[in-house]
Parts: C-alpha cells; structure tokens; sequence
C-alpha cells in the first residue's frame, strides 16, 4: 500500500521518470541550494533522496532572486541513454513580468555530474521537454502575458496566456521551426506545469490549473496530432480537492503520469494537508501518488472512480513500507553536510559555512541579516511533520547587539521564529526571540520574550524550540547546568506555512527548521553548532 504523500513537507510539482525497474521524482526547490531534489524509488512506496544536481555556480545562481523564485517545475525525462533535466530560475515574482529563463541539462546517471546548463528559452515559466517516438524532442512551457493585473499573490488568468510547443534540436541544442500556443486551459484558468506522453496514438497533456491554493488541479486534454487540436478530458479534471473541502489531501494538482513494466498506470500530484482551524499548510506542498486505470474510452481515471486523491493508494506487489524512525540526530561529524540540509541561494557555501575549520561542528561565518536574499549563513532542514521538536548547541561570543546566532523556525524574510544568543547593552550576552510574524512588504521584526535573558559570558548554550501544529514555543538551557527554560509566549507557528502573513499564492515553498547566524556589522562572526537534533512528537 502506498501512503500519502510519499515525500512529506516541501516537496512540490513532481516530474516522475521510470527507466527500467527505478523510478525518479524530481521536484522544485525554488530559492533552496542545491537546486531540484531527485528520489528514487524501486517499489512506489519508499523514497531516498539521492541528488541534487544544480549544485555549482554556472549551473545556477540564485543571489538576489526573491522569495518563492528560483528553481520552478522542473521536468526530468530519459532518452538516448541519458538523463534530461528541464528547469526554470525565476528571478522576479512581484509585479507584471515573471522573468523566467529556461534551461536543460543531462547526465548520463542521476547520481553523476550533470553538464553545463543549455539555454532555452523565457517566455514562461514550467518547462517540460518530451521525446517522441520518431526521435524528435519537443520542449512546452506555459506562456507568461504581462499586459494584465495578475500581481504576486494575486494570479490572474489572462497571464498564464496557454501552452506553448516548439521542436528542439539536440545537434543544434537550440529551439527550430514553428512556435505554436497548443493549448489555452480549461474555464478553471490559470494553465501551467504541462507534461505530454503518447499512447494508443494519442498524445496525452496534463497540465496544472487553478492556481498553487485550494483551487488547484490536474486537467487532461488530448490529440491525434502533437499540435492540437486538444479535446478536453470527460471530467476535465483528472485529479482535484477543489470542491471536496473535507478531503485530506487539499490543493491537489501539477503531477506527471508513468507506468510500471506491468503497464499499471500511476499519476503524481502535489498537495497539501491543512491545519485547522485557518486552514494553513504548515508542511508546505507535498508530493503523493494516485492509482489510475485506463477505460475503454481511452481515457485516464483514478481508480477510485472520482477526481478526489486517496492518502492509501494500491502499490506493486509486496511492497512494504520501511519504518521510519522518530529522531533524526545529526553530529556534523563526516565533513560534508548531510543530504537533509540546504541552504539559501549562494553557489558559494564556503563564504557561510564549512565542517572544516572545526571538525565535528557546523561552522556558521555570521553574514548578512536573516532573511537577506543574498547571502546568509541559514543551514536547515524540511519541516516533515505537524508537531516536532528541534534541538541544538551553539558556541557563539557576540560583541555587538549586531551579531546573532541560534535556531529558527523559517519559511522566508517574512515569515520566521527565532531563538537565539546575542549582546545586549544591559544584561550583556543573552538569549532573545525575533520574530516576522508575516508582516509583507516591511518585514519588521518583533521581540516577543518581552525581555531578553542574561546568561553567562561565556559557554555554551542549548536551544530547542517545539512546534505543537499551530502552536510554538521555544526553550533554552546553559549545557550542563539546569533544566530547559522555556522562553517567550507560545508563538504562531501557523504563520510559517503558505497561507501564513500574504496568504495563498503568495508564497508556496514550505517550512525550515535550522541554524542561523547573522552579523550585520560586516565582520564575519563565527558561530559552532555542535549537533541537531529533530524529534517527530
């Protein structure tokens, strides 16, 4: 049995890839570095992470992109004996334009270097690149129309302006013959994240509708021809919770379809899991997996007869979920930082940390403000649970208010909880909360521990915070000495979730929980965190 979703927390708009008995899921990592995550997976119900392959500067660069930019929708395909990576690096999000570059790069197995990045195209953001049957690869992306009020937050659907398909040349590794917009959407609006297969003589698109929110949906259309005309699927929507507000499986759309060797047919999807009572994402979008049949109309359904998304899903023969343990601890003990971890936006981590310096601790060189979207001294990992507890030593010695450094609870410049150690002109060395409880444009901050806590001048300090679905609250101990304090107000930790501060479509990545350290008087402050550890409660 498959259980969904089978990548938990931040993980959106799944491209599946199947060559041989492996399969892959590539899914978008917007501002995060590395760029894309691959998982693989041999039976549909169990995933490892087992790369990330935008990982050097000239592949990608993301210093300066905004919130929510970055890597968008990639789409991962195999042909001619080689992997293909379709990828977007949005570098604006507010206002009219979306300025979208596109970009392919292949390797000839997941886990290898991938080449330098080809330019494509930027005419519009979730590229997909499909290989024909007679050889011929054809790239899609959705068209961007700037001429209309659809700001930010607030999609509208005359700029998501159809399909576009143009033929690419793998010789000339460049875009040739006509330009065609194949397909404008249905009445649902908002059409993206396209996605063709051929079967049976038809050619088969699904795309993503209804915008990333509660509206969200896979529609599916289909062709004699790969131009189009494309007749719009019976039920238009193959997967949607659009109109099943009680769903467990709410904001579902933008997947991908594949078959097994046995030619059963599956469909990803993204979607997320609500918190009641203001129905807020706090894992961000997850990716699941539906069970589908194939009908005598020649038609793809679920084969749970409706449009609505399953959490338990049929799998292949004898699969059997692995247990997976409650705490994750992590030493920083092997020199390089674990596949759990990202960081934000630089190909240079070395100018933000190393493993090197002190082995057996994760080195933070304090950089810009928390939330910069430059470069930041910001390691953390997915949120994979409502309820949770994170724990962490730092050694930090600041000299100036201007030098902070601790734990956070981090979704983006606007939406964070914070605890940490820092000076204070009274109570010197101390430990502080700061918040941005969703405050856009401004991002001003707020100090809810009402009144920092001296500690001693020296020594190390033990920093937890517990995330009960809404609810947050953060502790503190001096190690070895006492038992953990708590600190602060119990804080929103529904505000770092999608729907937090700006609301739907504002912001669609999901929820970090990390180490941080900024110095905003330009020194480079070293901050040593020892050890992490993350509890599922």
């Amino acid at each position: 049995m498959i259980r969904n979703p089978i990548l938990p927390g931040f993980n959106p708009d799944p491209s599946i890839c199947r060559v041989g008995a492996d399969y892959y899921i590539a899914t978008s990592t917007f501002e995060w570095y590395p760029g894309v995550q691959i998982h693989h997976s041999r039976d549909l119900v169990n995933w490892t992470l087992v790369r990330r392959p935008l990982e050097r500067r000239s592949q990608l660069d993301m210093r300066g992109n905004p919130d929510s930019c970055g890597i968008w929708a990639p789409c991962l395909s195999y042909a001619d004996g080689q992997f293909w990576l379709v990828y977007t690096d949005v570098k604006r999000f507010d206002g009219s334009f979306k300025d979208a570059p596109n970009y392919i790069v292949t390797a000839p197995a997941i886990e290898a270097e991938w080449s330098e990045p080809v330019y494509v195209n930027s005419s519009g953001f979730d590229p997909s690149l499909f290989h024909d049957d007679d050889g011929r690869k054809w790239f899609l992306n959705m068209q961007w129309n700037h001429r209309t009020e659809s700001y930010g937050g607030s999609p509208k659907s005359p700029a998501f302006d159809g399909i576009l398909l143009q033929e690419w040349d793998p010789v000339t590794k460049a875009l040739k013959g006509p330009l065609r917009n194949i397909f404008a959407g249905s009445p649902l609006g908002l059409v993206e994240g396209p996605h063709l297969f051929k079967r049976n003589g038809w050619y088969y698109l699904t795309t993503a509708e209804g915008g990333t929110g509660y509206d969200h949906a896979v529609t599916m259309a289909r062709s004699r021809r790969i131009e189009g005309p494309y007749e719009m699927h019976p039920n238009m929507h193959l997967i949607t919770s659009k109109d099943h507000p009680g769903a467990v499986l709410q904001r579902a759309g933008h997947g991908q379809y594949v078959e097994t060797p046995d030619g059963e047919a599956y469909h990803t999807h993204l979607c997320g899991r609500p918190l009641p009572p203001k129905r807020r994402c706090t894992l961000g979008r997850e990716t699941s997996l539906q069970k589908c049949v194939w009908r005598d109309d020649d038609w793809l359904y679920l084969e749970n007869g409706t449009s609505v998304p399953d959490v338990d899903v049929p799998g292949l023969f004898g699969a059997v979920p692995a247990e997976k343990p409650m705490r994750s601890e992590y030493s920083f003990d092997g020199g390089t930082l674990l596949a759990d971890f990202q960081w934000l936006r630089t190909p240079e981590p070395e100018r933000i940390f190393n493993l090197t310096d002190r082995p057996g601790h994760l080195r933070l060189i304090a950089r810009e403000s928390i939330g910069s979207w430059f470069e930041q001294a910001l390691v953390a990992r997915r949120q994979e649970h409502h309820s949770f507890r994170a724990e962490t030593v730092v050694e930090f010695s600041p000299d100036t208010y201007q030098q902070v450094a601790g734990l956070t609870h981090y979704y983006n410049r606007h939406k964070f909880h914070a605890v940490a150690v820092t000076l204070h002109e009274t109570l010197g060395r101390c430990v502080t909360i700061l918040s941005c409880n969703g405050d856009y444009p401004n991002g001003r901050l707020s100090f809810p521990a009402e009144s920092d806590v001296a500690i001693a001048a020296e020594g190390r300090v033990q920093l937890a915070m517990e995330i009960r679905e809404n609810d947050l609250q953060f502790f503190w101990q001096t190690e070895g000495k006492g038992a953990w304090q708590p600190i602060g107000p119990i804080l929103d930790a529904g505000m770092i979730s999608d729907e937090g501060g700006r609301g739907e479509h504002g912001s669609f990545t999901g929820a970090f929980a990390g180490v941080f350290a900024f110095d905003t008087s330009g020194r480079g402050k070293i901050a040593d965190f020892d050890w992490f550890n993350y509890d599922e409660l």
